[in-house]
Parts: C-alpha cells; sequence; structure tokens
C-alpha cells in the first residue's frame, strides 16, 4: 500500500511539473486576452479533455509504440531527456514560442495548446517511458489515476488562471515558469541519466 501511495505521488508531482502548468497559463492569458469569460472556460476546459485523453493513450500505449518502431526503452529515456532539456532551457530563458491567432481561439485547443505546447515532446516520451516503468495492472492503474489528477490540476488553473493572474501578477507567472524550467532540466538529466547508465 506504501509503496502504491508513493508511487501516485512521485507520478502526478513528476507528471504535474512535466505539463508546465505556469508556462500554459502564461500562454493561455495570451492567447485570450480579447475573449469573454465563457470562452476561455470553453477552451480551458476543450484543453484539459484534449490532454487527459492523450495522456492517456500514451500511457496505455508505450509498449505498443516501441515495438512498433524497435526502440530500446534506455535510447528512448536519452532522446526524451533530451528535448525535455531543451523544453526546459526555453522557459528558464522566457523565450517560449507563443502561437499566433489567426482563427477562433477555440480552434486551438487540440493543437497547438493541447499538443505540443502543453503536452511537448519531452512530456510525451516521459509517458511512454513511464508506461515501459511499470510492471503490473496495480501500478499501471495508479498511475493512470495520478496521470489524470494532474491534467485535471492544469485544467483548473486554467480554468481558474484570470483570478490567478490577478493574485500573482504578471511577474508570479513568469518567475513560477522558470521554477518549472529548473524542476524540468533536473527530470531531464535524471532520464538522460539512467537510460545511459542502462545503454552503456
Amino acid at each position: 500500500m506504501t509503496s502504491t501511495f508513493a508511487l501516485f505521488i512521485s507520478t502526478f508531482v513528476r507528471f504535474f511539473f512535466l505539463l508546465t502548468p505556469f508556462f500554459i497559463i502564461s500562454v493561455f492569458l495570451a492567447l485570450t486576452v480579447d475573449s469573454n469569460e465563457m470562452t476561455k472556460k470553453l477552451l480551458a476546459i476543450k484543453v484539459t479533455v484534449g490532454v487527459e485523453v492523450i495522456s492517456l493513450i500514451l500511457l496505455l500505449g508505450g509498449d505498443v509504440i516501441f515495438n512498433l518502431l524497435g526502440i530500446s526503452v534506455p535510447a528512448f529515456k536519452i532522446g526524451a531527456g533530451a528535448l525535455l532539456f531543451l523544453s526546459a532551457v526555453s522557459l528558464v530563458q522566457g523565450r517560449p514560442t507563443v502561437p499566433d491567432v489567426k482563427s477562433s481561439v477555440l480552434d486551438l485547443a487540440i493543437v497547438p495548446m493541447a499538443i505540443p505546447l502543453t503536452l511537448g515532446p519531452g512530456s510525451v516520451g516521459a509517458l511512454v517511458v513511464m508506461c515501459t516503468d511499470l510492471s503490473d495492472f496495480t501500478q499501471l492503474f495508479t498511475s493512470m489515476i495520478a496521470v489524470s489528477l494532474a491534467v485535471l490540476s492544469v485544467g483548473i488553473l486554467l480554468y481558474l488562471s484570470p483570478k490567478i493572474v490577478d493574485i500573482i501578477g504578471d511577474k508570479g507567472i513568469q518567475m513560477l515558469s522558470k521554477l518549472t524550467g529548473l524542476v524540468l532540466a533536473a527530470l531531464s538529466a535524471q532520464m538522460m541519466f539512467e537510460g545511459a547508465s542502462t545503454f552503456f
């Protein structure tokens, strides 16, 4: 029971930061600056549902992806860690890419908001690797619940983002984005280290 709870907590915390919530809030606010309250809430809901579905598909289908592509887990850990590190650097430097709004804001819910902004290459890679590290159904089910709650937590932050920015301001969001970048840098280093140590 203790190991299951520890897996739940570690998966939840890790995936929450992999979703770069504070960067996503800043992008969300930039995209919806001219939108009304209802549009913002609808976009938050659509992004959350999109990320939830894609995350669970990747978590459940990780083994299939590896088998189809003939990729070893250590090699994927190194590659995913490298991509995650690049995402971390962009967050720390405060130079992430924000898409231009050329159509209805709601049309951007899945692409690019859900993927690749919320679920970027690094977080996708981490999800697939996470799946291969699970040894039984209990661990898989626990990870599914943890991932779902992490996505839901980010969705709630998006839903409440106008109120959050009123409280901590734009500077506060930027500071939290940089802190998220530091956490992601550490996670990427750990992934690459584990992959390299197994590979060699």
